[in-house]
């Protein structure tokens, strides 16, 4: 395949690490950061908010001193975050690191966050209308997400369960749906050119992995008392509880709802679960025509850069 074949225009580069969970998105992306001068700009719809640090894994740690990140730690747990909040400040953050002529390196696994991004959907503008939203969350989430497959069988079909288990954010969308006919998943053509990375793992080192990584985060890291704390600070437990995995069965423990042993154990299922409809969100994605470079290791990414960049 020659150069020109691969790169199709003059636009700015932008690399997309994706995986499931567990694939080793943070270490690659950090890697290549340090090669190739780039930032990274983190997809990830959980590690925006501030204090979950260990039940989302951001690794901190892993940045160091060299590499500068974006879209961790930028909203309270009390605060709603939704799509189009980020994918305003992704656009912001890439824009930040081209004027430093750095590499914008977008790593993450929610699906829908790095399709609004790199599929440069056209998200409504419709401003919001309290009375109407007060309306919807009362009919509640279950109600809420089957009107919104009525609606937009499309869109609803690619929340993830935190968002189809959030009521608010639910009747948020409607509500832009039924504003003058707004549409969410409309594309713009973008103004980048996306290198899609995704690393390769089998489905069995992906549960040893998971189950492995929440043993550490409990018995090194205190995951338990980082939700104990979040608590104490004021985020209440239904509010935990939403976000999911962790944070909803160590809160489940904390409350006595489950054994310690049988926290382990549904964590590590509910973990596994989730990250193989990462696998099926990005294979779905690939059939609508999405190009994603299956790579095992930095090598393989370099080599596929550096065939992008001249």
């Amino acid at each position: 395949m020659s150069k020109k074949e691969i790169k199709q225009s003059n636009k700015p580069l932008v690399l997309v690490i994706l995986g499931p969970t567990a694939s080793g998105k943070t270490s690659l992306g950090v890697e290549l950061a340090k090669i190739r001068q780039g930032e990274i700009i983190s997809a990830d719809s959980r590690q925006v908010y501030k204090g979950m640090d260990i039940g989302t894994g951001k690794d901190l740690s892993e940045y160091g001193d060299n590499v500068k990140y974006h879209l961790i730690d930028i909203v309270k747990p009390s605060e709603e975050f939704n799509l189009a909040k980020y994918q305003r400040l992704a656009d912001e953050a890439i824009k930040d690191v081209l004027s430093r002529k750095h590499l914008p390196i977008i790593v993450g696994g929610s699906g829908l966050y790095l399709q609004a991004i790199v599929d440069n959907y056209a998200l409504s503008e419709a401003k919001p209308n309290l009375e109407r939203r007060i309306e919807l969350e009362a009919l509640g989430r279950e109600e809420l997400f089957l009107r919104l497959e009525k609606l937009k069988p499309d869109f609803a079909g690619k929340l993830n369960n935190s968002e189809k288990n959030n009521a608010r954010r639910l009747a948020r969308y409607i509500e832009i749906f039924e504003y003058e006919g707004a549409a969410v998943d409309e594309k713009k053509e973008s103004p980048y050119d996306f290198l899609v990375l995704g690393l390769e793992i089998s489905d069995e080192k992906m549960r040893e992995r998971i189950h492995a990584r929440i043993i550490k985060r409990l018995d090194n890291e205190d995951m338990v008392g980082e939700v104990r704390r979040l608590n104490d600070e004021g985020v209440d437990w239904k509010r935990l509880i939403s976000f999911g995995l962790e944070y909803k069965f160590i809160s489940y423990y904390l409350l006595e709802k489950l054994e310690y042993d049988e926290m382990i154990e549904k964590l590590t299922d509910a973990s596994y679960r989730f990250a193989k409809r990462q696998k099926t969100w990005f294979k779905r994605w690939e059939k609508q025509g999405r190009k994603i470079h299956w790579i095992k290791d930095v090598s393989e990414a370099e080599d596929l850069i550096g065939k992008n960049t001249y």
